[in-house]
């Protein structure tokens, strides 16, 4: 069973979306688009600072729509929300101890998006470190070591998790080494995620049910985006050019976005004035779509706008 109710209202709503997304955008295919969304009635039982039991908030209904929610995608930097939630259950549970470099590691994974960040963030996760190819016998206890957060999840008992692939770091050149022996000669070893997998565990983020309500409300705080002021020093902001792009500047988002030459991708839980609040999870792949600046904010300020006539 899915997280959320599939819901007629919204079923047309999204079709309608997607129908305007292809007719804006004639080279996006049809498989090279994958998105998942749910809206927050009320009462609003998320964002609330953990006010509910983990119980009672995968008890309380959500609608949602989702378009091939389910297939595998390569996720780019968007698997960092994942790290970032395993990284709180090993605090939690006192398999590691927090640093000030972890510290530092987890806010630059999140906030600027760093690559290196999230290295150590792994290491740290699984007790491994990159380096030159291994012999059969121990590479095959670091494969074992460095799956520790595919199993962490496997764990959950989460339908929308059971596909998933989480072990990967994030590179800018790619992976040389043990890392390159151990993505796979295809690269089949490559982190997976599906925009349901990503939507259900944003949810319990959002709800304060992931890991501890504490540590939610430290994990929105790494997420949480300005829609002003944007940095423009750097190559991308995570805001630019995604879902928050096609937003007013009154508007609260927390996301998490992932882009390479082949992929664009954002995370959002987004928060309009007077309105209900939202989750949005869209990925687009493909070269063109991955220089598109254009799609995902199209979509957003679509979804922005049903938002305001539901």
């Amino acid at each position: 069973m899915i997280f959320f109710n599939r819901d007629e209202q919204l079923e047309n709503i999204g079709n309608g979306i997607l129908d305007a997304t292809w007719a804006a955008f004639p080279t996006l295919a049809r498989n090279q688009i994958a998105l998942t969304w749910v809206v927050y009635d009320p009462p609003v039982l998320v964002n609330t600072g953990g006010a509910l039991t983990p119980n009672a908030f995968w008890d309380h209904p959500v609608r949602g729509f989702t378009y091939r929610g389910v297939e595998r995608i390569y996720p780019a930097s968007v698997v960092k929300l994942f790290y970032l939630v395993a990284v709180n259950e090993w605090l939690e549970k006192g398999m590691s101890q927090t640093s000030k470099e972890l510290e530092r590691a987890l806010r630059d994974m999140i906030v600027d998006s760093s690559n290196d960040a999230t290295s150590l963030v792994v290491d740290i996760l699984s007790g491994t470190t990159s380096g030159p190819e291994l012999p059969t016998g121990p590479f095959e206890t670091w494969k074992y070591q460095r799956n520790i957060v595919n199993r962490y999840y496997q764990s959950l008992g989460w339908e929308e998790l059971e596909t998933i692939n989480v072990c990967q770091k994030t590179w800018g050149d790619g992976p040389y080494g043990r890392e390159r022996a151990f993505v796979g000669e295809l690269l089949e070893n490559r982190n997976m995620l599906t925009t349901n997998a990503i939507a259900r565990l944003l949810h319990s983020i959002v709800g304060g049910v992931a890991v501890s309500s504490g540590r939610s409300q430290a994990m929105m705080a790494l997420l949480k985006r300005t829609l002003n002021d944007l940095p423009s020093d750097t190559e991308e902001n995570q805001v630019t050019g995604f879902l928050g792009g096609g937003l007013p500047e009154n508007t609260q988002i927390w996301s998490k976005a992932g882009w390479t030459s082949q992929v664009r991708h954002d995370a959002a839980y987004i928060e309009l004035p007077e309105q209900r609040p939202y989750l949005l999870v869209v990925f687009t792949e493909g070269k063109a779509q991955a220089k598109s600046r254009a799609i995902l904010p199209f979509v957003s300020k679509l979804v922005a706008e049903a938002i305001a006539n539901l």
